[in-house]
């Protein structure tokens, strides 16, 4: 009986991987072998990536917020427990975006919450 490999389902399996790997210093964008292993670890760093995106821009949201709250005589720490005890539900990122682009209702949130 002869030896069957399924021809159309391998090439398009290369294929697959092959364009993943459009872009790639020499062998890693020509050579199958090659380039399945690179494209496989670029697919593990993206997926990790993707959940350290989100702490790195928790930790830029709260040392924004940290030094527009020092600029208004208070810290972090204080500000946030301060906010939640008045019920004062704006989360970090927007908090950031309005300590950015804008001070002074930064500013009266502060007092409003610290009063």
């Amino acid at each position: 009986m002869p030896r069957t490999n399924n021809r159309v389902a391998s090439r398009t399996r290369r294929k697959k991987v092959l364009k993943a790997a459009k872009g790639y210093w020499g062998s890693r964008s020509k050579v199958y072998t090659v380039a399945k292993g690179s494209v496989e670890k670029g697919l593990q760093h993206a997926y990790r990536d993707r959940k350290t995106k989100k702490r790195t821009f928790r930790q830029i949201w709260i040392v924004r917020i940290n030094a527009a709250a020092r600029i208004n005589g208070t810290t972090y720490s204080r500000l946030i427990d301060a906010m939640n005890k008045k019920g004062v539900t704006i989360n970090r990122k927007v908090l950031a975006n309005i300590a950015v682009e804008n001070p002074q209702a930064f500013t009266d949130i502060v007092k409003f919450v610290t009063i």
